[in-house]
């Protein structure tokens, strides 16, 4: 086994063991292809869209949201061209019959490499059409109900609202729609911890421009730097991260342009995290097509209507969740260390007494550890074992800094505040706190 997978074994074990990650309905033998989030992963995650949601909707101006449902009109998927197209190969091993996906190469060389190892030959059935899309049925009674989709993809949702979202609001071309939702798929072989899942969270934007190859190519390559930037900007390393255009082969027949953001994975190399695409007027046209709804823009500035181009960029909530995990993973001695920028930690700091036996600086910690929940941040409390204990296993949860309160404390006012990257400390002033911590998590 190579050094990438044991990283990647151990990311694991440490998601489960220290409450980010479990798999789901474990108790009854587990279901492929879902995770359920525990304490800490449920905090990761919703740092991890909070910073999306504010990079869009509280910095910008040209951005609005969404939250469309789930369950859609099945005509949306006819429309949207999901129930013809979203569909995969699929091949079967003749030998142990397993299903894969006969476009990735890759896993089926492991599967025969597998198999070769017991002396055994792979044969592979004739590819066949699978579709992605989950299928459900709605209505009280038996032979009535009505069948619908659980959504392949959150983006239809933004582009059925589009004439409410003009209505409703003073949006002008150019303008985006950003969108954080669940979405779920038929995958026929889920894999690779949150790569590859049955349901999982999109974070996307649909971004409105004039139908004007020069103008629309600009917003494209513009959207692709901002999303690299903003991985970049939550400490993701500029090594692990690469664009990739599409080949022609493997490009929507609706996309004028498209390209991925990859990271550098222990578990096959580049795998894509998000994807930037022209999609076009397609969805636009499709949907006024098969709804009969008018989804024109009128441009006041140029008095003339048209059906906008827009500029996509979707990724998963899930894969960022893990490949920030994975690039954050560090081991420097005996120490674990989960190098997570400090938006992104389930807890931005942790408030220990020193000693857990010393009514007076247990008292002590204990209002500084409710002062600083007061002021909206996520703060762990650890009274337990010796302090060099809990320093560990707060670095391998990812804690940027652990505040002791001591008998200094009691005397001058001060804390020893350790710093999770460095391990070095400085003593603050109580009251210095709340703005040190919000200062180092800008």
């Amino acid at each position: 086994m190579t050094d990438n997978q044991h990283i990647m074994e151990k990311v694991v074990a440490l998601a489960k063991r220290r409450g980010f990650i479990f798999p789901g309905s474990e108790i009854y033998g587990g279901l492929s292809g879902t995770w359920d989030y525990g304490p800490l992963g449920t905090l990761m995650k919703q740092h991890l869209k909070q910073e999306f949601w504010k990079a869009h909707t509280h910095e910008r101006d040209d951005i609005v949201g969404l939250d469309a449902a789930i369950f859609m009109h099945p005509k949306v998927w006819e429309a949207s061209g999901h129930t013809e197209a979203f569909s995969d190969p699929l091949v079967e091993c003749k030998i142990c019959h397993q299903r894969f996906r006969a476009d990735h190469p890759e896993e089926l060389k492991a599967h025969e490499d597998m198999h070769a190892g017991k002396k055994e030959k792979t044969e592979w059935t004739d590819p066949k059409t699978f579709n992605l899309l989950v299928a459900a049925e709605l209505g009280s009674v038996e032979g009535e109900k009505m069948k619908v989709y659980l959504r392949g993809e959150i983006t239809q949702g933004v582009h059925v609202n589009f004439k409410n979202v003009l209505d409703s609001t003073r949006v002008k071309i150019p303008f985006g729609v950003v969108q954080i939702g669940k979405a779920f798929r038929n995958e026929i072989t889920p894999g690779n911890f949150l790569f590859r899942m049955r349901e999982f969270e999109q974070m996307e934007l649909q971004y409105f421009v004039p139908p004007d190859q020069a103008e629309s190519m600009q917003w494209f390559e513009y959207w692709k730097n901002e999303r690299m930037q903003w991985y970049m900007s939550l400490g993701m390393r500029p090594e692990k991260l690469r664009f990739r255009e599409h080949e022609p082969d493997e490009r929507a027949h609706y996309a004028r342009a498209a390209w991925d953001i990859e990271y550098d994975t222990p578990f096959g190399g580049w795998k894509e995290m998000l994807g930037i695409h022209h999609r076009g007027d397609w969805d636009l046209k499709r949907h006024s097509q098969f709804s009969g709804a008018d989804l024109s823009y009128f441009d006041e500035a140029s008095k003339t209507r048209y059906t906008p181009w827009v500029i996509e960029t979707s990724g998963g909530v899930d894969r960022a969740l893990l490949f920030f995990l994975l690039d954050a993973y560090r081991e420097e001695g005996e120490r674990v260390i989960l190098k997570l920028h400090p938006k992104l930690a389930p807890y931005k700091a942790a408030v220990f007494p020193l000693l857990a036996n010393k009514p007076h600086l247990v008292e002590k910690a204990r209002q500084i550890f409710k002062d600083l929940k007061s002021k909206d941040m996520n703060i762990a409390w650890d009274d337990r074992g010796n302090i060099g204990k809990r320093y560990y296993s707060q670095d391998e949860i990812g804690t940027p800094w652990c505040i002791t309160i001591d008998f200094q404390t009691l005397e001058d006012d001060t804390v020893t505040v350790r710093d999770r990257d460095t391990a070095k400390q400085e003593r603050i002033v109580v009251l210095d706190l709340s703005q040190f911590l919000e200062e180092k998590m800008r």
